[in-house]
C-alpha cells in the first residue's frame, strides 16, 4: 500500500469529517503570552485526568505527553484524543506528544510485534496501522510521536536503596540472569538495522505529510556487543544513535533522547554527555528530552533524583539552550518509596528541580 492508500483504511472514515488542525495548536505565543518555542516542563503521566491535570499545572507543567487508549482494533480514537487535547488546554497544558503505539516493553507486549518481527503480511498491515495513528496525530493537532523499536523490554535487576529510603531502579550486568530467546529469535545488528530501515521507509513520508515529528527513544540499558537474549540492542550506543539519525535527512526523523539513557552507553557520562547533546542538537534532531540522572557508567549503574547524580543538569539544560533546543524538558523514571506509591511526591520534586533550573538558566542569559 503507497503512502496515501492507507487513508482509505476504515480507521480514518472519521477523520475526513474532522476540522483541520487548529492554528492554536501551533501558536508560538499564547494569549497569556507563554512562548512555545523554547525549552519548558513537560510530563508524561497518565490517565489524563482533572486531578492529575491539576496537580500539573500547580507545579507549572506546560506540555504533556499521553498515551492514548487502543482500541481493540489497534487504533487511536480521533474524537477521544480530541477531548484529551482540549481538556489539558483547559487547565493550561498542551497536549503536544502521543505514545503508546510502539513502546519500551519488549517485543511479547508491542501492540504491533511485526515490525519488528519482520513477518509479511501481518508486518505492512501493522505498518497501515501504525501510519493511521500518524494522521490521527496531524488531524488532531498533536506536533509529536514518542516511539520505541525494543524487542527487549527496559533492563534491570535489584534495586538500589537510596536516600529517605527510596528504591533506585538499577541494572548491574553482572548480577542479570542469563534469558532465553524473545520470539524474534536471533537479532542480529545486521537484522535489526534492515528492519529499522523498512520502518522507516515506510513511516517517514507519512509523517512528512502530517507534519509529525517522531522521537525515537534509545534502547534502555544498552547490552554488550553479541547481544542480550539473543538481541543485539543497536540503539543502545551512542554510534548507533548517529546511524539511526544519519538513515533520513528528514526533518521529521530524530529522538525523544532520554539523558539519562544516553548516560548509561558511555564510560565516563559525567564528560561525555554534553558533546553528545550538542552533536544530535546541532542537527536539530532532539524532539524530546527526558531529563534524568544516574550515578555509575555503562552495564553499572542506578537512577537517583536528578540533584545527587554524575550529571551536571545545569551543565546539561544550558548545553540544550546553546544548540537551540525549543521543546519540552520532562522527567523519568522517578526513585519509588511506599509513601509515594504513584511517584507524586517525586515527580513534584522533579518540576520543581526543573522549573528552577530554566528560570536559573534565562536569569543567566
Amino acid at each position: 500500500m503507497n503512502r496515501r492508500g492507507f487513508i482509505g483504511f476504515a480507521g480514518l472514515g472519521a477523520l475526513s469529517q474532522m476540522k483541520e488542525v487548529r492554528s492554536s495548536v501551533f501558536t508560538s505565543v499564547d494569549q497569556e503570552g507563554q512562548n512555545w518555542t523554547q525549552m519548558r516542563l513537560g510530563t508524561q503521566r497518565g490517565p489524563i485526568t482533572t486531578e492529575l491535570l491539576q496537580f500539573c499545572a500547580r507545579h507549572g507543567v506546560e506540555g504533556i505527553c499521553l498515551s492514548p487508549k487502543v482500541t481493540t482494533a489497534r487504533r487511536w480514537d480521533p474524537e477521544e484524543v480530541s477531548r484529551t487535547r482540549d481538556l489539558c488546554e483547559s487547565h493550561g497544558i498542551r497536549l503536544e506528544i502521543l505514545g503508546g503505539a510502539l513502546t519500551s516493553a519488549g517485543i511479547e507486549r508491542q501492540i504491533f510485534p511485526h515490525i519488528l518481527l519482520g513477518q509479511d503480511p501481518e508486518r505492512d498491515r501493522e505498518m497501515d496501522l501504525f501510519c493511521e495513528m500518524i494522521a490521527v496525530a496531524g488531524r488532531v493537532g498533536v506536533p509529536c510521536i514518542k516511539y520505541n523499536l525494543a524487542i527487549l523490554p527496559v533492563l534491570r535487576t535489584k534495586p538500589t536503596v537510596g536516600r529517605g529510603g527510596v528504591s533506585y531502579s538499577t541494572w548491574s550486568l553482572k548480577e542479570a540472569p542469563d534469558g532465553a530467546l524473545t520470539p524474534a529469535g536471533r537479532m542480529t545488528d545486521e537484522i535489526f538495522w534492515e528492519r529499522i530501515a523498512y520502518f522507516l521507509k515506510r513511516m517517514l513520508p507519512v509523517a512528512s505529510e502530517y507534519k509529525i515529528r517522531m522521537a525515537c527513544h534509545p534502547h534502555d540499558p544498552g547490552v554488550p556487543p553479541g547481544g542480550y537474549r539473543g538481541v543485539d540492542r543497536v540503539l543502545g550506543t551512542v554510534e548507533g544513535l548517529k546511524r539511526f539519525v544519519d538513515i533520513s535527512p528528514s526533518p521529521y526523523h530524530g529522538l525523544n533522547l532520554c539523558v539519562g539513557t544516553v548516560a548509561e552507553m558511555l564510560q565516563n557520562p559525567r564528560e561525555e554527555i554534553y558533546s553528545i547533546l550538542r552533536y544530535f542538537g546541532e542537527r536539530n534532531r532532539l524532539f524530546n528530552i527526558h531529563f534524568r540522572n544516574i550515578r555509575g557508567r555503562r552495564d553499572n549503574f542506578y537512577e537517583v533524583y536528578p540533584d545527587e547524580g554524575d550529571l551536571d543538569m545545569f551543565r546539561v539544560i544550558k548545553t540544550l539552550k546553546e544548540v537551540g533546543y525549543k521543546h519540552l524538558i520532562m522527567p523519568d523514571h522517578m526513585p519509588r518509596h511506599p509513601e509515594d506509591p504513584q511517584s507524586r511526591q517525586a515527580f513534584a520534586f522533579a518540576y520543581g528541580y526543573i522549573k528552577g533550573l530554566l528560570q536559573a538558566l534565562a536569569s543567566s542569559g
